[in-house]
């Protein structure tokens, strides 16, 4: 029984971790409009910014200050916020589909240099020692996974409600107003590029509390399969609703971690390697589903049917004048 709410524990909080990535794609898609498939680069740009300034000091590899976890946190919101500025000024320009498929090759881009850098992320072997939240506790799974729970439910929290109140600010109503309708808004003094820049610099955080909950980072983890995994939250939570972006992570993830249990449990470990994509049909089948009932998620808007308008016959008519 304590087996079982442990691992609700760690189930839970690595679907709010994911909730931090859909958050921030929440903001930049429901919000500013931004189509992004490259999100597992800022994701990555983050985590080993953070591992590199709280990881011990390793031979042959740049980084290793020891820093408190607080501080790499931190610097992965700067570092993350830095390189979409930068990316920023060559990619904002293009739309649509044109940014989508710049973002996917900036994504590639950030997971070949993580791979082959090895003096600075260690390529393929990754980045490991990386400290965790209550590592003290770790003899005792139980308590170490509700505490990294707690940590990861409060700094969610934090996130939620700044969110909630910038969707409201006049900050937000600026990402808004850029998303319906650019030219318009920048005729009123607005920078397209100012704004949009600030909304690619939220994937940092995530990134970094991930690296720190697994302990462990590699440039495996920073793969395409990322972006798919955190539409899809969103698509199913709800475009535009920070709710439905929370709710829609738990959902997924529990599909996912669900049919990958079902798969290891079904399949011999030699066939494993291939049941492995029924994962990608358990999500795309949950996903039309979920879409023919909700078109738009499970907190998302409801197309509003137009009522029909009523018809008076020449009878009806005769009837309501008589």
């Amino acid at each position: 029984m304590m087996d079982i709410i442990g691992y609700g524990a760690f189930f839970l909080t690595t679907a709010l971790i994911f909730s931090f990535i859909t958050l921030g794609l929440n903001l930049q898609w429901g919000l500013t409009g931004l189509f992004n498939v490259g999100l597992a680069g800022f994701v990555a740009i983050g985590a080993y910014t953070s591992a590199l300034l709280t990881t011990p000091d390793t031979a042959g590899r740049f980084g290793g200050f020891d820093l408190p976890i607080l501080i790499g946190w931190l610097g992965a919101m700067i570092v993350a916020g830095v390189a979409a500025a930068i990316i920023g000024v060559a990619t904002l320009r293009l739309k649509s589909d044109y940014l989508a498929i710049t973002t996917f090759g900036v994504a590639v881009v950030v997971q070949l240099v993580a791979l082959n850098a090895q003096k600075l992320t260690g390529g393929p072997f990754g980045i490991g020692f990386i400290p965790r939240p209550f590592s003290s506790l770790a003899e005792t799974p139980l308590l170490f996974n509700f505490a990294n729970l707690g940590v990861v439910v409060a700094v969610l929290l934090v996130a939620y409600f700044a969110l909630e109140h910038l969707a409201h600010s006049p900050w937000g109503r600026v990402l808004k107003a850029l998303r319906e309708d650019e030219r318009a808004a920048v005729s009123l003094g607005k920078s397209a590029r100012f704004y949009r820049v600030q909304a690619f610099a939220v994937m940092g955080l995530a990134g970094a509390i991930q690296a720190h909950f697994i302990g462990f980072i590699a440039p495996d983890n920073y793969l395409p399969i990322l972006t798919f995994q955190v539409w899809v939250m969103l698509i199913v939570g709800g475009s535009g609703s920070n709710k439905g972006a929370i709710i829609g992570s738990i959902v997924v993830w529990a599909i996912w971690a669900g049919s990958g249990a079902l798969t290891s449990a079904l399949f011999s470990p030699e066939q494993q390697a291939r049941a492995a994509s029924l994962q990608i049909v358990a999500i795309g089948v949950m996903l039309c589903i979920i879409l023919l009932v909700r078109p738009g998620g499970i907190l998302g808007d409801m197309p509003r049917r137009r009522p029909a308008a009523r018809r008076s016959s020449p009878a009806t008519d005769e009837a309501s004048s008589s």
